[in-house]
């Protein structure tokens, strides 16, 4: 056999074994056999449930809504729609989310600024019922984002003329809540309906909102001192009740209890960037009320604060009726439907009632009475996260709005501008801690009553993703 001969025989034998071990080779290894990772949607899917989580977490947040409330909600979403490992981080206007996909592909991220803030009740319950729908599976994700578009864009139930109607009846209310007389309610009445839509007017024009609220304070201690002077207030009838009322409209704008909410939760920096806002709104408004006072006083028109508030079984049934009604006026002017003004209008009775029997039968203090009235009222709220059909923000910002320190901020800026600055800083220091033992009784009392559901998570047994503390 020549050279050539056993070189092709030995070629031929190499060909054949391979050949046989590819015909008896045994089953892949278990190495092989793993996945490389979960199976997960495609990119166009994890996009339309994260715009439809972002759009619906913009509509909380700029309703006023709590961080803790608006992250669990897109949570919930997220789950609902198939993606239960995402995580949502929020400050004070922006959302970001982020959809993570393990090792199989590239987590996907998104993030939405929240230019706006607007109080539409309806609009609010319009999105929690959207989301409630998703999360019974009677909805898919692109029926959700059509609904949701028709919710956003869909026009105001009431012209706005029934808005400015709520702000004013809500002023008028909070007048006679403090004791005041009918025509003096009634100049509470036409004041702000006349602030308001200035301040409308001046937010059209594009104007920050610190000088809309030195406006709002300037307008209204101004035109009170107009109608006094003009005697249309008469002497007597305590005309500075006028400014306590449209004082009290003015601080029912500000977030204050979401922000004690989203410090208790450990949202620290969108609670600082809230409270920043506030405490730059009220100073807003300081100026324009002690502006005007100053002016008052150079012609001769002084507004002196009113005494104390009148005590009577007779005048605690009528203060408890002005209550409701202030309340019931707030959600009208924040376009609440009728179920929805009925429960504010029981939940501001409530309120008050348990705050004037703490302080007229058992003399407790008008902080402690003030946050025991708001446990009462986040209560309600809590049940109504239970499924009560209405949403919760309504019974909450509606609830307190009779509670608001708006005639100790007035007693206050009065004497800042009068009598000292000792005596003002005392003052306004009771003003904030009415506020904040308000804000923190709405927050004890919610946490207390709401329902205790599972958090969604970003992995499947891991901690809920850590809160905003840069």
């Amino acid at each position: 056999m020549t050279p050539g001969e056993r070189f092709t025989r030995r070629v031929r034998s190499a060909l054949r074994r391979e050949a046989h071990g590819l015909l008896h080779a045994g089953p892949p290894t278990m190495q092989l056999m793993r996945p490389l990772g979960p199976s997960v949607p495609d990119d166009a899917r994890v996009q339309q449930v994260l715009d439809l989580c972002m759009r619906v977490g913009e509509v909380l947040l700029s309703s006023g809504e709590s961080v803790d409330e608006t992250t669990q909600t897109m949570l919930r979403l997220a789950s609902s729609a198939g993606l239960s490992a995402v995580d949502v981080d929020i400050t004070f206007s922006s959302i970001t989310m982020c959809c993570h996909r393990g090792m199989a592909a590239a987590p996907v991220t998104s993030m939405r600024l929240v230019r706006y803030r607007s109080l539409d009740l309806t609009r609010l319950e319009e999105v929690s019922k959207i989301v409630e729908r998703v999360e019974r599976a009677e909805l898919d994700v692109e029926s959700a984002s059509a609904a949701l578009s028709d919710a956003v864009s869909a026009p105001h139930p009431y012209p706005r003329w029934v808005a400015t109607a709520g702000w004013a009846g809500l002023a008028g209310s909070v007048a006679l809540l403090l004791g005041a007389a009918p025509i003096t309610a009634l100049a509470a009445f036409l004041v702000t309906g006349l602030i308001d839509r200035l301040g409308r007017l001046l937010n059209r024009w594009g104007l920050p909102a610190f000088f809309r609220q030195v406006v709002g304070g300037l307008v209204g201690t101004g035109a009170t001192l107009i109608l006094f002077a003009a005697g249309f207030i008469p002497p007597g009838t305590r005309p500075s009740l006028v400014v306590a009322a449209s004082i009290t409209v003015l601080l029912s704008g500000l977030s204050v209890v979401s922000t004690v909410q989203d410090a208790i939760s450990s949202y620290y920096v969108t609670a600082a960037g809230r409270m920043m806002e506030i405490g730059l709104l009220s100073a807003g408004l300081l100026t324009g009320v002690v502006l005007a006072l100053k002016i008052g006083f150079e012609f001769g028109v002084v507004l002196e604060v009113a005494g104390e508030l009148p005590r009577s079984a007779g005048r605690f049934g009528l203060s408890v009726l002005a209550a409701a009604l202030a309340a019931a006026s707030f959600s009208l002017a924040g376009y609440a439907r009728w179920r929805p003004l009925l429960a504010a209008g029981l939940a501001g009775a409530a309120g008050w009632g348990t705050y004037g029997t703490l302080t007229q039968v058992f003399a407790v203090g008008p902080v402690a009475a003030t946050g025991a009235a708001a446990i009462i009222i986040g209560i309600a709220t809590g049940l109504l996260r239970r499924g009560g059909g209405i949403s919760p923000l309504v019974v909450t910002l509606a609830g307190i709005t009779p509670l608001l320190p708006g005639f100790t901020a007035y007693r206050g800026f009065y004497q800042l501008a009068v009598e000292g600055l000792a005596d003002g800083l005392v003052t306004v220091t009771v003003a904030l801690g009415i506020g904040l033992a308000l804000a923190a009784g709405v927050a004890l009392g919610d946490f207390v009553a709401r329902p205790r559901r599972p958090t969604p998570s970003s992995a499947s047994e891991s901690a809920p993703p850590e809160p905003d503390r840069q």
